[in-house]
């Protein structure tokens, strides 16, 4: 089932300058891979060593944090938009 997801401007060189892809699975962690799979070196830059998401990476599904629902498990559906936002820090 295919998802719609949302690349954040620094990522974009691993997805030949797309804004949005394309891909399947029935958990976020199924979308990782399939965006792994279409796009190389995807992964490394959304997942630490361990597998899990970075800290300075958010992932929205349908506009709600994936981290106050079922993190990297949290089902997907045909139709659904997911969003990566790098976080920003400043001063």
């Amino acid at each position: 089932m295919p998802v719609n997801v949302r690349i954040p401007t620094p990522l974009r060189k691993l997805t030949k300058d797309k804004d949005t892809v394309q891909a399947a699975g029935a958990t976020i962690q199924d979308i990782i891979d399939s965006l792994e799979d279409q796009y190389p070196g995807l992964r490394e830059r959304l997942c630490d060593e361990r597998g899990e998401l970075r800290r300075f990476v958010n992932v929205y599904l349908n506009d709600e944090d994936i981290r106050f629902a079922q993190g990297k498990s949290t089902p997907v559906k045909d139709g659904d938009e997911i969003s990566v936002i790098p976080a920003i820090a400043g001063g």
